[in-house]
């Protein structure tokens, strides 16, 4: 019997329950960031899928019985093209090493790898070549290039704070701004708050967001079942593009990180990069890491999440102290916005008073046992 290709939505409890099953049955978890899957069956029986997640196809498996067939590469197919309907031309895929050859068939190219665990691959054989190229053309000249590369999830004083210090330390600095848009506010607006905040210093250029700075939220965990050793991969990844693609492009030779004394995950990113990006196993110049101590406000390392929580809160006293003017003045629309909407909901509500019963409703249950 032929094969039968569906289209299965996020949304399809039924069908992802099915695909959940069939992925764990080949040793794979499912990825939350899928959009769409497609599915391919015979005799009603789920032998391949593989979905879309953004720019990212993921979650490809294949059972033993139908490997050989070609049906991997008419899979390939069938997502790439369900990923150009959706807009996005510039495919990644995240797969394990034993399938590198399978997908260099399908048109994707390595990127960097994790030998024996993982590599990133791209459907471009230059894609990543001609943006190192765009790169170099914003050069500039010095012995001491810096870098940094930040979320920005908002801009905060500390992160400020970074910028000086480090361009004070450089002839020149490039800033990198993360840019997926997997953070609780846009990357169009955390672009723009990181330019009005730094505007003031001379010897520095923001970089438009790339898809060469890996998010870690995009990484995918769903073939590598310690979280341990997928936040490794991701480093190793991320840094390997980092060191042996952008850097030598601009001829950056430092990397400047504020220390992490909260979250023990990004402390180790911090620690680990130190290795990536000094380690004569990598073929490119190393680049030394230098840490500088969090600006702090009352004892306390300002942090974006700090921001968040106090934006949770509604505390825009507070939230005025750690950020700067740009970032103080967005924010305060965004509460403005969240009381006009609470003001909105609250007037075209109907009062307790004049609110009739609708007929035939059920008795009203005793709130304090829910």
């Amino acid at each position: 019997m032929d094969a039968v290709f569906s289209r299965i939505n996020r949304s399809d409890h039924q069908q992802i329950a099915e695909i959940t099953r069939f992925l764990r049955a080949n040793d794979l978890n499912i990825d939350t960031t899928v959009d769409v899957f497609i599915t391919v069956s015979r005799n009603e029986k789920l032998v391949a899928c593989g979905g879309i997640a953004g720019n990212i196809i993921k979650c490809v498996a294949i059972s033993e019985e139908v490997r050989g067939e070609g049906l991997a590469l008419t899979l390939a197919t069938e997502l790439v093209n369900l990923a150009y309907e959706r807009h996005h031309s510039h495919l990644f895929i995240y797969t394990k090493t034993k399938n590198e050859s399978l997908f260099k068939n399908c048109g994707f190219y390595p990127i960097a790898d994790v030998p024996g665990i993982v590599v990133l691959m791209e459907n471009s054989a230059c894609r990543l070549q001609r943006y190192a190229k765009q790169l170099s053309q914003l050069r500039q000249p010095g012995q001491k290039i810096g870098s940094i590369v930040m979320n920005a999830n908002p801009f905060t004083r500390g992160h400020q704070y970074l910028v000086r210090q480090a361009a004070a330390q450089c002839d020149w600095l490039h800033l990198f701004l993360v840019k997926e848009d997997n953070s609780r506010f846009p990357y169009e607006d955390r672009l723009q708050l990181v330019l009005s905040g730094t505007q003031d210093i001379a010897n520095l250029t923001v970089h438009p967001g790339s898809e060469y700075m890996i998010s870690r939220a995009t990484f995918p965990c769903y073939f590598i079942k310690d979280q341990g050793v997928a936040d490794d991969c991701y480093t190793e990844i991320d840094l390997k593009i980092f060191r042996q693609y952008l850097a030598p492009a601009l001829g950056v030779t430092h990397r400047f990180v504020g220390t992490e004394p909260f979250c023990t995950v990004t402390a180790k990113y911090n620690h680990d990069m130190g290795y990536w990006l000094e380690t004569p196993s990598l073929p490119s110049p190393p680049i030394s890491l230098v840490e500088i101590e969090r600006l702090k406000y009352q004892n306390t390392a300002i942090s974006a999440s700090w921001v968040r929580k106090l934006l949770a809160q509604g505390d825009a006293d507070t939230i005025r102290k750690l950020v700067p003017p740009a970032t103080c003045h967005y924010l305060q629309r965004l509460l403005a916005q969240r009381a006009q909407k609470t003001a909105n909901a609250e007037k075209n509500a109907p009062s307790a008073k004049n609110a009739s019963p609708a007929k035939n409703a059920p008795p009203e249950k005793n709130p304090a046992l829910f």
